[in-house]
């Protein structure tokens, strides 16, 4: 199978992710703590995606994560913080740290999947400056979109798939189908990646 990109998973108990994660096409890499994945980005740094922890021994993710951006090596990489905590006010911590996105454990597969394709994805497009959209295109089209559609737009730069954005916004698949439609033709876009990219230029303006 043909790697679809290259993951470096920091958690104590790393085996559910390093038996499932190549059967979808990702290669992997594991530390079972904070130090022991610092030695490992020490010596390589071409991981596509890190998938880390927070409650670990010897060092936390929230450390880890702070070592990572901060070192220029590293500081490139995205990052999904996977944990157990759910309370909003630790989220948003790890991604104000600069965490990508974040999983709260037990997870289902499919969802962080989802997720590690949308980050790795979003990663690559921002590295590509051809694929610059023009921003003041987009916020004059952005004036013309429903509230329903901004709402699917808000949760596709999440990296939720048609199902999980149904059901966040209490509609059906179809119904996500048909706006992702409007809004691909109004930002004249011909693919959820371009979607994706647009969205986030235009929230980081």
């Amino acid at each position: 199978m043909t790697e679809l990109g290259k993951v470096l998973v920091i958690d104590d108990n790393p085996k559910f992710l390093e038996d499932s994660l190549p059967l979808y096409g990702y290669e992997v890499e594991s530390a079972v703590d904070g130090l022991k994945a610092m030695k490992t980005l020490s010596k390589k740094t071409d991981f596509d995606i890190i998938l880390l922890d927070v409650m670990m021994p010897n060092m936390n993710g929230w450390d880890v994560l702070k070592e990572i951006r901060e070192n220029e090596n590293t500081k490139q990489i995205p990052i999904i913080m996977t944990t157990a905590i759910s309370e909003e006010q630790k989220i948003v911590k790890g991604l104000k740290m600069g965490a990508d996105d974040y999983i709260v454990k037990p997870f289902v597969l499919s969802t962080l999947l989802a997720r590690i394709e949308a980050v790795i994805r979003r990663s690559a497009w921002n590295k590509n400056d051809s694929n610059q959209i023009d921003i003041k295109k987009v916020k004059s089209v952005n004036n013309e979109i429903t509230p329903k559609e901004s709402a699917v737009l808000e949760l596709l730069t999440k990296g939720l798939n048609n199902k999980e954005i149904a059901e966040k916004l209490d509609i059906t698949e179809v119904t996500v189908k048909t706006h992702l439609r409007n809004i691909y033709k109004k930002f004249n876009v011909n693919s959820r990646t371009q979607l994706v990219l647009m969205a986030m230029q235009l929230s980081s303006k």
